[in-house]
């Protein structure tokens, strides 16, 4: 085993740590790193810290109770992942329109008639269900109710055109963002002071319950 492969949770958890959260949103297959990140925290705290003063804060994970785990498009098996080389296989925030009813005209789907949720034998139509659902903001019941008859020739196209729908609003801040680079510069700078200011406070009370001597001059 690798030094990196060994040391790389560690350093994901002390980015989390760093700053203080709360809460900690993540997808149900990172759950496990937040558990690492808080076994690390109630450790370091449990034998440098006390119940009344602990040095770190122990975090939550924050997984949303539907479409925590978004599937592929080409394999309802598979998380849906921008390293996947298959670009059918996702769908970008960033895809115009015809790219996107185009990738789920595509989707891989089952012979079956009528549409569920939940059943192990079918992950792709459970994956597209989740992903009206969400898209939509109906709730399970009610998706499961409406779609319940219907065939992939009827779902496919309300399934591409909720997503469309859904995604203009994003995408369409996402370009004003893009062409107003002088305030993205000022977020990002405004960003990173506050985030600097939160680690170095952090750090400093690491140091300090850990025994580490600042250096003369130092500030911190």
């Amino acid at each position: 085993v690798s030094v990196g492969l060994l040391d790389y949770p560690v350093l994901q958890a002390a980015d989390i740590l760093l700053y203080e959260p709360d809460l900690v949103p993540v997808g149900e297959d990172q759950k496990q790193h937040i558990e690492l990140t808080r076994d690390i925290a109630v450790r370091l705290n449990h034998q440098y810290g006390s119940e009344e003063t602990p040095v770190l804060k122990v975090p939550e994970p924050l997984i949303k109770a539907d479409g925590a785990r978004v599937m592929s498009l080409t394999d309802g098996t598979n998380k849906m992942s921008k390293s996947d080389p298959a670009e059918m296989s996702r769908i970008e925030l960033s895809d115009p329109p015809e790219t996107i009813i185009k990738k789920i005209k595509r989707a891989k789907t089952d012979p079956t008639r009528g549409l569920e949720f939940d059943n192990p034998e079918r992950p792709e139509c459970n994956n597209l269900l989740t992903l009206y659902m969400l898209l939509s903001g109906q709730s399970k019941a009610a998706v499961a109710d409406e779609c319940r008859e219907m065939g992939w020739g009827q779902f496919k196209p309300l399934l591409a055109e909720t997503a469309v729908e859904a995604l203009a609003p994003i995408q369409s801040k996402y370009m004003a963002l893009l062409r107003d680079r002088t305030y993205l510069e000022a977020v990002l700078t405004a960003g990173n002071a506050k985030a600097a200011a939160i680690a170095n406070s952090t750090l400093a009370k690491v140091k300090a319950a850990l025994g580490f001597s600042q250096p003369l001059g130092s500030k911190e």
